[in-house]
């Protein structure tokens, strides 16, 4: 009798090729972003932990009365203007690579299913309107069509 059929569990190198594996892949949560969006929020979080830095270095050394204590706090803020700039940048690139690419038409998209709707209603609200006289005269008469019933 084996232990998985006794009731104990087999690690997956035990398992003898019936358990899990050592590598499984697993469906992603969400979407992997686009590349230059990716590329913009690398460069953010990277300034960012630079300016994060530089400013806690800034703090220790104003504690110590260092007298790099004021080039420090210049440099940190400007990396506080650098890095809000690469945070709005995600955010720009985001919004921009949306317009361009992110809107998908499909035949089922519910918008257009309401428009159908609406086109339908107001077409049947056309027909059902009492006082409508046809047209003989009308652009098509020419080819040999007329619009009256």
């Amino acid at each position: 009798m084996r232990s998985d059929e006794r009731g104990g569990s087999v690690s997956g190198a035990y398992a003898g090729g019936a358990g899990r594996g050592l590598w499984v892949e697993e469906p992603a949560r969400r979407r992997r972003m686009p590349d230059p969006v990716r590329t913009s929020a690398v460069r953010a979080v990277l300034i960012v932990a630079v300016t994060l830095t530089q400013a806690a270095i800034t703090f220790f050394l104003t504690l110590t009365g260092s007298w790099l204590a004021l080039p420090m706090a210049l440099g940190a803020i400007a990396g506080t203007v650098v890095a809000t700039w690469g945070v709005l940048d995600v955010w720009i690139t985001r919004q921009t690579w949306n317009q361009r690419y992110g809107v998908l038409s499909e035949p089922s998209s519910t918008a257009r299913s309401r428009r159908r709707e609406a086109r339908r209603a107001a077409r049947a609200a056309r027909e059902a309107a009492p006082g409508r006289i046809p047209r003989d005269d009308g652009p098509l008469t020419a080819f040999g069509h007329s619009t009256s019933p």
